[in-house]
């Protein structure tokens, strides 16, 4: 880190009243943040460091799809960006609702500093390792979905930021990253035009009909790693959320999808059909009841588009980034998106798959273009 942006940090938290505490880097993952616990006292809190000129812009409000894309792939897909002020935002809006998002003690948007609550370390993930039960957990998360699901997506948060509309353009800027990356990786050459541009109308189509459904907040990345449990809490508190600063407006399907097909463990057919089951349950009994068959179309759709996503970026992750630990997790995500291509929804995208991409070329790659 360079030496100016140590000082920064020091003159930040001195500020906050947090100069004294002791730091402990915590390990990072796929982003430009990292975070660092601090300890002062008796006292623990978290230090969100975000540098703004880490990645490319976030998107602007209003820009057009052909403005977007001169911008670069965060503007086109509605990623965030390095704009820390987007998690200030969103975390203001889950606590008004009650929710376990964590506090903002202070923030310095401009350098990308946010001084936040300590949700500690009881992810899902690790303690669905040491015996959680899991039911409990994946239950207490779809609750936590259905009352965001309760009410349309906000026009408007804090600090004058919005959510944006996970639209199409955003939608096929991650399919596009199947043929862009996973192509050269597993296949050894590039998707053709024909190939991409088959690609491309066959979701165009699978889309449709749920783009124009009306919109609800969508976390975007609600899964075991980014949820963590806190029991001494109740009701939708109990679940903290973490990793949230590039949430949209979308379909209702789409952060159920990610909870019960997760990339990174085994989340087996049964615990989803509960999970389904329960989501469905408590939209029911709070007064926001939804078609069984259509949702089960749409939880469809959403999933195989979020795989198929997935699978582009642990390619690029690979190819680009040298992060080879991402390709383990190829197998997992292609049974997921085998499973999900079976709905008769899907069956022309299936024709494509199965023709573009064989069976034998869908999991840890063994040659090409490695």
């Amino acid at each position: 880190m360079p030496v100016d942006r140590t000082a920064a940090i020091r003159d930040f938290l001195k500020r906050a009243g947090w100069g004294e505490a002791q730091h402990i880097p915590l390990p990072g993952d796929a982003s430009t943040r990292r975070y660092v616990r601090l300890l002062l006292n008796s006292r623990q809190a978290m230090l969100m460091d975000q540098p703004q000129s880490a990645e490319a812009p976030a998107v602007s409000v209003g820009a057009s799809a052909s403005e977007r894309r001169i911008l670069g792939y965060n503007a086109v897909a509605r990623l965030a960006g390095a704009d820390c002020a987007c998690f200030v935002a969103i975390a203001h809006y889950l606590r008004d609702r009650g929710l376990s998002a964590p506090e903002i003690y202070a923030a310095d948007l401009v350098n990308g500093f946010v001084l936040i609550e300590d949700l500690g370390d009881a992810l899902f993930a690790d303690i669905l390792t040491s015996g959680a039960d899991e039911h409990e957990l994946y239950l207490a998360a779809v609750e936590v979905l259905a009352l965001l699901h309760a009410h349309p997506a906000p026009p408007l948060l804090s600090l004058d930021k919005c959510l944006h509309a996970y639209d199409e353009t955003a939608l096929l800027a991650e399919i596009d990253l199947l043929t862009q990356w996973y192509f050269p990786v597993a296949l050894g050459r590039a998707a053709d035009d024909a190939e991409i541009e088959e690609h491309r109308s066959l979701w165009c189509g699978a889309l449709a009909p749920f783009l124009q459904a009306p919109s609800v907040f969508v976390h975007r990345d609600y899964h075991a790693q980014n949820l963590l449990w806190l029991p001494s809490r109740s009701s939708v508190a109990r679940v903290g959320l973490i990793d949230f600063q590039d949430a949209v407006t979308g379909s209702k399907a789409y952060d159920l999808v990610s909870l019960i097909e997760d990339a990174r463990r085994d989340v087996t057919p049964a615990l989803g059909t509960a999970a389904t089951e329960h989501y469905l349950a408590t939209m029911r009994r709070q007064g926001t009841p939804l078609d069984g068959e259509v949702f089960a179309e749409e939880m469809a759709v959403f999933a195989a588009q979020r795989n198929t996503k997935i699978v582009g970026i642990f390619a690029r992750l690979f190819r680009r980034d040298g992060k080879s630990r991402y390709l383990s997790y190829l197998p997992r995500v292609w049974s997921y998106l085998q499973r999900d291509l079976e709905h008769p929804a899907l069956a022309a995208l299936k024709t494509w798959y199965d023709r573009a991409i064989p069976r034998e070329a869908r999991g840890i790659p063994q040659g090409g273009g490695i």
